[in-house]
């Protein structure tokens, strides 16, 4: 066969499936968006074998040896800059999936959705001993898993990293978290917050109503978008006109749903405005976790948060019945207290959360700490970094999905994205001026047209700190952030 029908060939039958690729992930997500919104509980036994047949079926499509067999006939060929991408993450992605056996992609599945169901009755009943055979099985399978996919000479967590920021290494991490560290706690511990917080007390009709209004400011309408309710909020892609997100009302959360909402947002826009052209192949979702997380914090914390903004926010709460001032609603967003629950934390106080959890699944992944002793160590570690007295699991270890979900590696994404969504910001600022007066009347189409520009549109063609490089002119690091949190310390 000549080489140019090896060549069309191999690579009309690699994009073929990697849109099969793409499909069955989009199936897994509106599987696993179910579950975690609509689900009625006893379905979760069957849900948990559905999903380990999808991923057992999608592990052997994607690490089968035709694969390999096109990649090898499309190497060296001359290609174009967009299919040399499909080319070379295709590559990376069947050799790290390769390295996995069939069974452990099904089992680890299994083991996700089994563990979800039982964080969930755990935390409800505040009993860690009923998680506890669960988180030890996840535990167990993803050290098993990062040892599979882990380079020479690399740890088992170094392994797991690369499935949400690839390139990024544990060391990494100590020399950035080493540096919140040494900055953060101190801050909080002396006792000389700047603007403590402001306790309201709004509706839940109210907040609801806030929510629709501050989305359907942002664009997000019926046609394309879904808002729902979960335990634990979360966005998923179906497709790329199926973008759906979740908040979660309770009595005592202020505003917290209304930030979330916005949170799970710049998730969800990240996926809609990846360049058109990758939909379907292996190249069209956001690059990392990292990334994503910044892209739901810099709408959190520089928009939902913004004192420009907040004239937004006090326009949609008085149409659902309740007033506030701006200082009052500026407190209550902005307002500095060190709290046990990570998802209420205030925009200082959050990455010390995420440092501990970082320290604690390393420790559980190395071998060096037990399940059974995770929840004095959570407690130890919340009292030593924020001077928290933390009085049950439910409000400790169990506050979180992931570990149930078997998410060993996620975390860290969450205190990147704050240092990223800080960086991001200041370049925006530079480059487009300052933001207040278009937040004032809630215009933020100049902000998503610049993300779309130089951070979404790559999707996964660029890697974390690289993609920052190019988009913010310099090196990931937590300049920006510092300069964006010291003055909630009076700093």
């Amino acid at each position: 066969m000549p080489v140019t029908l090896w060549f069309v060939n191999a690579i009309e039958k690699l994009h073929a499936r990697m849109a099969e690729l793409s499909d069955l992930d989009g199936v897994h997500s509106l599987l696993v968006w179910d579950q975690r919104v609509m689900m009625p509980p006893e379905g979760a036994p069957g849900r948990a074998q559905q999903l380990g047949t999808l991923a057992r079926i999608a592990h052997q499509r994607g690490t089968a040896e035709e694969i390999g067999s096109w990649l090898a006939k499309l190497d060296g060929v001359p290609l174009d800059e967009l299919n040399h991408d499909i080319v070379r993450i295709a590559r990376r992605d069947w050799e790290r999936a390769r390295r996995v056996p069939e069974d452990l992609a099904g089992e680890l599945a299994r083991a996700h959705a089994d563990g979800m169901e039982s964080w969930r009755l755990a935390r409800e009943h505040d009993d860690f001993n009923a998680f506890a055979p669960a988180l030890t099985r996840n535990v167990e399978l993803a050290r098993a898993y990062g040892e599979c996919v882990a380079g020479d000479g690399e740890s088992p967590y170094d392994g797991l990293l690369d499935d949400y920021d690839f390139g990024l290494r544990t060391e990494d991490l100590h020399r950035m978290f080493g540096e919140l560290t040494e900055t953060l706690p101190p801050l909080v511990a002396d006792g000389q917050l700047h603007s403590p917080r402001h306790k309201l007390q709004v509706p839940t009709a109210a907040k609801q109503a806030a929510v629709e209004g501050a989305l359907s400011r942002l664009g997000v309408e019926s046609g394309s978008w879904r808002v729902d309710v979960s335990p634990h909020p979360f966005s998923s892609r179906i497709g790329r006109r199926d973008s759906r997100v979740t908040t979660r009302y309770t009595d005592d959360d202020d505003l917290l749903a209304l930030v979330i909402s916005l949170h799970e947002y710049g998730h969800a826009l990240y996926e809609r405005q990846v360049d058109p052209r990758l939909e379907r192949t292996n190249l069209g979702h956001g690059t990392s976790m990292s990334i994503h997380e910044s892209q739901s914090k810099l709408w959190e914390n520089h928009v939902a948060r913004s004192p420009a903004f907040a004239e937004v926010i006090i326009a949609e709460l008085a149409r659902g019945g309740f007033k506030v001032t701006p200082s009052e609603l500026h407190s209550a967003l902005l307002g500095v207290e060190a709290s046990a629950i990570r998802g209420s934390a205030d925009p200082l106080t959050y990455p010390i959360h995420i440092i501990l959890r970082f320290e604690l699944e390393l420790a559980l992944i190395d071998g060096q700490l037990a399940v059974a002793d995770l929840p004095a160590a959570w407690r130890d570690g919340m009292r030593r970094l924020l001077g928290v007295q933390v009085n049950s699991d439910a409000l400790g270890c169990l506050q979180d999905i992931h570990w149930g979900a078997g998410s060993f590696g996620y975390f860290p994404s969450y205190a990147l994205g704050c240092l990223i969504a800080a960086q991001l910001w200041e370049t925006i600022e530079a480059e487009l001026g300052p933001r207040e007066d278009d937040l004032r009347a809630g215009e933020v189409a100049p902000i998503q047209r610049w993300l779309a520009e130089h951070v979404h549109r790559h999707g996964r063609r660029i890697d974390t700190l690289p993609l920052v490089a190019q988009a913010t002119g310099a090196p990931l690091g937590a300049a920006a952030f510092l300069r964006y949190v010291s003055p909630l310390a009076g700093r």
